[in-house]
């Protein structure tokens, strides 16, 4: 460490600053697509995993919880996650709640923000990632494509 920021984050460490986001109690690293994205994506992220730990425990729950959190208000474009335009739920999933999503879960298609974006927006998208047969697909299968390719 270099005395002012957390080694696996590049975030301030605990104590940094008072407006430093806490690290969870354990020693959580953040993932590539995340430490590529802006300051605010990660402090969604880690703030959000901090609570969920406390609440559900380490674990998938607690990863899950954060995801959903980070996936409101940005959208997983390539190798990073960038604001989107309008805050809100990404995919069919993300606007369930509570048993709802547990009971009956529906596609999340990779951080892919299938509702906020038209068709127009996913097919420019598909064409930078050069995905074929992009011309005659629906939005859901565009959205699906784009989240394979990223």
């Amino acid at each position: 460490m270099d005395g002012g920021t957390a080694s696996t984050t590049g975030l301030p460490a605990p104590g940094a600053g008072e407006h430093a986001p806490k690290m969870p109690k354990g020693e959580y690293e953040l993932p590539g697509t995340l430490k590529r994205s802006p300051r605010k994506a990660q402090r969604t992220f880690l703030k959000t995993l901090e609570s969920a730990v406390e609440e559900y425990g380490d674990g998938e729950r607690a990863r899950r919880t954060a995801f959903a959190s980070l996936k409101h208000s940005f959208e997983k474009v390539g190798d990073r996650w960038e604001p989107k335009d309008e805050p809100g739920p990404s995919d069919p999933q993300a606007a369930k709640s509570g048993r709802e999503a547990r009971d009956h879960p529906s596609e999340t298609f990779g951080g892919v923000d299938v509702l906020g974006n038209t068709k127009q927006e996913l097919l420019e998208r598909a064409r930078g990632l050069d995905v074929k047969g992009r011309s005659k697909m629906t939005k859901t299968e565009l959205a699906r494509a784009i989240a394979r390719k990223q």
